[in-house]
């Protein structure tokens, strides 16, 4: 039996980002979901908006079919 996995180039936020403190923020996601550690990529607030900014992804937690990423902000490109 397989497992449903997605590799994933880009954060994309919908607005459930949750802010543990200053630029470290927590996203959930349905599904498991593999992102690159340690390396800058886009942050989106929807997949077809403009990028918000740069985020490097701390940690990745997959556990019942869902995935939990830390991620901290690096740049910001608007506040909105």
């Amino acid at each position: 039996m397989g497992m449903p996995l997605e590799f994933q180039t880009l954060i994309v936020t919908k607005g459930n980002e949750k802010r543990i403190e200053d630029n470290l923020f927590i996203l959930e996601k349905e599904g498991y979901r593999i992102y690159p550690l340690d390396i800058p990529i886009e942050v989106k607030r929807t997949l077809q908006s403009e990028a918000s900014g740069q985020a490097v992804v701390k940690k990745i937690e997959l556990a019942n079919h869902r995935t939990v990423i830390t991620y901290e902000l690096i740049s910001l490109h608007s506040i909105n």
